[in-house]
């Protein structure tokens, strides 16, 4: 096996873990607790910029080169993350359906304005740099990567494992009781407003610990990788997985980021360099050519049985 193959499917697999944790958080908002949140990029974004700012450089005229660890500034972007979703939800979950999805597109829109117009903390469109990335100094890059890699993958098995616990407690199933009939979840006395705020909270704590792993794994970040088709591409992790099911947005961040490199690939050899800028708009054609043929082949995705069936069962 060749140096530079390593190096791809390092790179992939440390991609599929990061996306991973996201999925996992959003499936536990809009598989587990019926929330649609349409501003996950911006609590991805809120992640990635706190814990860049605390452990990165000093950067001239902006806040940061407070040169804080690593470790500290993950847990400072998932706190950060957490904390601005319990304000945001305790405004915006008085909403449903339709209302919260437009709710939450809008918040994740001025978080994206917000990293692009102040200069003084996200240094604008020119983004970060120099973020710091563990285990990649000096020449053995590659062994860092898969070292970042290893990491990734502990972070995402141990947040499925501890989800996949919550999901047999109390807690997780009063949770998709009140996803399944939140009338009914009320009139048995649950309250039905706090269950689904911590659930927006904990979901939006990952997305943030997923954004931290994300800067820290590529060493630059800027408002361009916070767009609408992030929250796009996870939705798409978590269909097609399997909806409600933990295990099945794992196995969607691995099938749509092989989707979206490889579709990358083959368009990049088969058209003519006229048509070399419309391979992005047409690798989300084919994503969503793919999530439209699950939901119409197999409504719970590719694990199948949806989580609150299987926890059903269970009692």
């Amino acid at each position: 096996m060749s140096i530079d193959l390593i190096a791809y499917l390092i790179f992939s697999g440390t991609f599929v873990a990061i996306f991973a944790v996201a999925a996992l958080g959003l499936n536990l908002q809009f598989g587990c607790a019926g929330l649609f949140n349409v501003g996950v990029a911006g609590f991805f974004a809120i992640g990635a910029y706190t814990s860049a700012i605390l452990t990165g450089p000093h950067w001239a005229g902006s806040i940061g080169g407070f040169g804080l660890p690593v470790p500290l500034g993950i847990v400072a972007a998932a706190v950060t993350s957490g904390v601005a979703a319990f304000f945001i939800g305790l405004v915006v979950l008085r909403l449903g359906g339709d209302h919260l999805a437009i709710a939450t597109f809008g918040i994740a829109a001025v978080i994206y304005i917000a990293a692009l117009n102040l200069p003084g903390l996200t240094q604008g469109p020119n983004g970060l740099f120099g973020i710091p990335t563990p285990f990649r100094s000096g020449p053995a890059r590659l062994a860092g990567n898969a070292a970042w890699l290893i990491v990734c993958v502990l972070i995402a098995g141990s947040v499925w494992w501890l989800l996949e616990r919550i999901a047999a407690t109390p807690w997780g199933r009063t949770l998709e009781a009140v996803a399944e009939d939140e009338i009914a979840a009320e009139a048995l006395g649950k309250d039905t407003a706090r269950f689904k705020l911590e659930a927006f909270v904990i979901g939006s704590a990952l997305c943030g610990l997923a954004g931290a792993l994300y800067a820290h794994f590529t060493g630059f970040i800027s408002p361009q990788d916070f767009l609408p088709i992030l929250t796009f591409q996870l939705y798409a992790m978590v269909i097609i997985g399997g909806t409600g099911r933990h295990a099945g947005s794992m196995l969607g961040a691995a099938v749509v980021w092989i989707l979206w490199t490889a579709s990358g690939v083959l368009l990049a050899s088969v058209l003519p360099a006229t048509l070399q800028g419309k391979a992005g708009a047409l690798r989300v054609v084919l994503i969503a050519l793919v999530l439209l043929l699950v939901i119409l082949w197999r409504p719970a995705g590719l694990i199948g049985e949806p989580l609150r069936r299987r926890a059903a069962r269970a009692d």
